[in-house]
């Protein structure tokens, strides 16, 4: 009974302990009880996972602060947790600094790369993703700085960078968002931006042999000229052309025959 006793008092007055210390207290004492383990001991792996789940308000606060950027904030939650887990495994508690201190830069940072990295519909240099952020920073500043929306003159000045740099950041930053093709671009809806947008124009292939069709038909007669006219210009049968000229189909077809020999023979020796 003594003994019963005896625990009972040693295992009540560490909780008792506990519930005294605040949870920023309890989270800092698991990370430094993990960090005074050897790697490999059987009780450091718990010790984690308690530290991380202690450490979540932390993640979960940081993430609600980048919501409403078009993100889900689900996705952000999951991004900060990634922040924090690799804060957690690479915390060492002799650098003097407090956990805190350590983990909010290290997952903002892990947020920060996800809008960079994720979240942009066409992918640009980077460069360029991290001009779109400091214009769009400047932006906020300088609307409530001078109680308007500042000009590109106004955000290179803040910057200091080009008027050129600012306009080539705006231009980029397009690529964040894209259009749907079948966004309605008329009033009454009838007509979608997939509708203005060019197909493939197969007399482009034709273009060339065009060109060298010209000379090429020089060489012929004129009678051989017409007949190739009325053919593939006039869509006449041999019949109908034999007709107007006053010839038989028969000459007409041997007529036909012999221009095309020729016009094969003029384009074939020119590509040589």
């Amino acid at each position: 009974m003594t003994v019963m006793e005896t625990s009972t008092s040693t295992t009540v007055a560490p909780s008792t302990a506990a519930s005294a210390e605040s949870p920023v207290d309890s989270a800092a004492e698991l990370l430094n009880a993990m960090a005074a383990m050897p790697a490999g001991h059987p009780s450091r792996a718990a010790l984690r996972d308690q530290a991380i789940e202690a450490w979540q308000p932390l993640a979960r606060h940081l993430a609600n602060r980048y919501s409403g950027r078009g993100e889900p904030t689900d996705d952000l939650v999951q991004t900060a947790m990634v922040g924090l887990i690799k804060a957690v495994d690479k915390f060492d508690p002799e650098r003097g600094v407090d956990f805190a201190g350590y983990a909010i830069p290290t997952i903002i940072g892990e947020i920060k790369r996800h809008f960079r990295d994720r979240t942009w519909s066409v992918r640009v240099p980077r460069r360029l993703q991290e001009l779109r952020l400091a214009i769009t920073e400047a932006n906020s500043t300088l609307t409530h700085s001078l109680g308007r929306s500042p000009t590109v003159p106004d955000i290179a000045a803040h910057l200091g960078i080009s008027e050129e740099e600012v306009l080539e950041g705006l231009e980029g930053a397009r690529a964040y968002n894209a259009t749907s093709l079948s966004t309605p671009i008329s009033a009454d809806g009838s007509t979608e931006l997939g509708d203005t947008l060019g197909g493939e124009d197969h007399e482009f292939e034709l273009a060339e042999t065009r060109v060298a069709l010209g000379p090429a038909l020089a060489t012929l007669d004129e009678r051989e000229q017409r007949i190739l006219t009325l053919r593939f210009y006039g869509n006449l049968t041999q019949s109908q052309i034999a007709d107007q000229i006053g010839i038989s189909q028969m000459h007409v077809s041997r007529l036909l025959t012999k221009a095309l020999a020729k016009l094969r023979n003029q384009l074939a020796s020119e590509t040589i």
